[in-house]
This record gives structure tokens, sequence and C-alpha cells, in this order.
């Protein structure tokens, strides 16, 4: 089983388990779910994953018959949640993750580069519902990929272009005890970079679009 698939079960097992775990805690302080001028502050785990497999070509263009795959990462993260109204928010999320880089294709597969990225995202959320134990939500925003600290392997000399994309967002806050709640999020983030091997003589057009999963506690102030 990969870490990908590991970590993707576990979260799958986490939403089946929200809403048995919110029963049990039913008989405890009271839950609800947040209003206007609440703050949510939200420990997660993340999972961060490209399905990147764009061609790497030669300066002119020619097909160098390799692709680029991009691995994936899990980290803690840290997410802050702004209640502008009872029913729309704003979240911010404070994490970085490490990622290698490989070009691959035939006989070929060798690590070209290893770079940390702060990829900070802000959506703004909808919350349709303001009562009972369960605050599902969906979002959409920008975000920033600034990539950092990289060392370059096997020779390959890389240059990651920074800049903005955009994302999409689901997830449920799942009221447990007094202001504690369990959070699973989801998010796709839409963002292209330019990579330059070799001071050019090679490069790639990448969609890195990766997937942004995750679990976690929130605490509501």
């Amino acid at each position: 089983m990969t870490l990908k698939t590991l970590v993707l079960t576990t979260l799958a097992i986490t939403a089946v388990a929200l809403p048995a775990m919110a029963q049990t805690a039913s008989g405890n302080a009271a839950w609800s779910a947040p209003r206007k001028g609440d703050w949510l502050i939200t420990g997660r785990v993340t999972d961060v994953f490209s399905g990147a497999d764009n061609a790497i070509t030669t300066a002119n263009g020619a097909d160098s018959g390799l692709h680029v795959d991009v691995g994936d990462s899990v980290m803690p993260t840290l997410g802050f949640t702004y209640f502008l109204t009872d029913h729309w928010a704003v979240e911010g999320i404070l994490g970085t993750t490490k990622h290698e880089i490989r070009a691959q294709g035939g006989t070929t597969d060798v690590a070209v580069h290893e770079t940390w990225v702060l990829p900070p995202v802000v959506t703004l959320q909808y919350r349709p519902l303001t009562g009972g134990r369960v605050s599902p939500y969906v979002g959409a925003g920008i975000n920033y990929m600034l990539f950092y600290g990289g060392d370059d392997e096997n020779g390959f000399k890389v240059h990651l272009k920074d800049g903005f994309g955009y994302a999409a967002q689901v997830g449920a806050d799942v009221g447990l005890k007094g202001p504690w709640s369990l959070n699973l999020d989801v998010k796709k983030v839409w963002f292209n970079t330019d990579a330059r091997i070799n001071d050019g003589a090679l490069k790639s057009d990448v969609d890195l679009d990766p997937w942004v999963i995750s679990a976690g506690v929130s605490r509501r102030f």
C-alpha cells in the first residue's frame, strides 16, 4: 500500500466515523455551528499530491521521451477561519510541504530536484447550516505557490517559477464537546509552473494541480 493510499484510506474511515463520534459526544457540553464573529483554528494532517505527468522537451520543443513525476507529501498544517456572517467565512491555511521531482520515461527514472513549497490558500466559504452538530461547507479562492530550499540532484539544475493559482474546497466540521469539532477538508488547487532544466536545455510546462486532503481537530474562539 502506498503512502497516498494509506492517507486516503485513513481519511475515508475518518469521514465515515465522524457522525458516530459526534453522536457519542452528544451527551457532552452543547456544540453548535460557528456564528458571525467566531474563529475556528484547525490543526490538520494534510496530504498534498499532484498527478502531473507533463512532457519534458528540449529547448526547441522536441519531445525528449521523458515526463515529469512529482512526489506527494504528508505534513501538519494549520487553518484559520473567520466568520463574516453566520453563513459566510474566510479561511487561510498555513503549512509547507517537500516534494521530489523525477524525470521518467522508458527505462529512465531519475530524481532531478527536491523542493519545499509554501502554498498558502485563501478561500471564501459558504456554510448552509447554522444548527445541529454538522457544519458542511463549500468554498473557492486563490493560492500562491512559492518554491524554496530547492536541492538539485544527479547533476541536474532545475528552476521552478512561482505564481498564483486558484482553488475549490469542500469539507465539514462535526461537533464534539464544547468548542471542539472534527474537521475533514478537501481542496483542489489549479496551478501551472514553468520548469527549466540545465538552463533551458530541457523544459516542461507543468500542471501541478495538486489535491490537498486533510483531517484534523478545530477549536472555536
